[in-house]
C-alpha cells in the first residue's frame, strides 16, 4: 500500500497495523500484561505476532492506544473484550500476544 507524497491521514489501516510492530513503549507507567493477567479496563500497549494477527486484531478495532473493558478473562478459555461498543471473543493462545495496562 503506497500513499501520495505530501497527503497525510490519520488513523488509516495501514499506520494502525504498523503499530503492532513499533518498539514504542506504552504512554502508561509500569510494565504491560497479557489480556490473561487483567480485568477490567485496560489501554492496549502492543500486539505481537506475525502480520496477519495483527491485522485481525487490527480490523475488529483492537490496536495499540485503544482503551477496552474486559469481561471475562478466565485461564484456559476465551477472554471476551467490549471494544468501541462492540464486544469481541479471543482465543486464549492469541490473548496472550495482546499486551495491556490497567487503567
Amino acid at each position: 500500500m503506497r500513499r501520495k507524497r505530501g497527503k497525510k491521514t490519520d488513523g488509516c489501516f495501514a499506520d494502525r497495523v504498523r503499530n503492532c510492530f513499533g518498539r514504542n513503549r506504552c504512554s502508561l507507567g509500569g510494565a504491560p500484561a497479557s489480556l490473561k493477567n487483567c480485568k477490567g479496563r485496560v489501554k492496549v500497549c502492543k500486539v505481537n505476532g506475525d502480520r496477519k494477527i495483527c491485522a485481525r486484531m487490527a480490523s475488529m478495532g483492537l490496536y495499540p492506544g485503544v482503551e477496552a473493558d474486559i469481561i471475562c478473562a478466565e485461564n484456559g478459555s476465551q477472554c471476551l473484550l467490549k471494544v468501541h461498543g462492540g464486544t469481541i471473543s479471543i482465543d486464549p493462545s492469541i490473548s496472550e500476544n495482546i499486551l495491556v495496562t490497567n487503567l
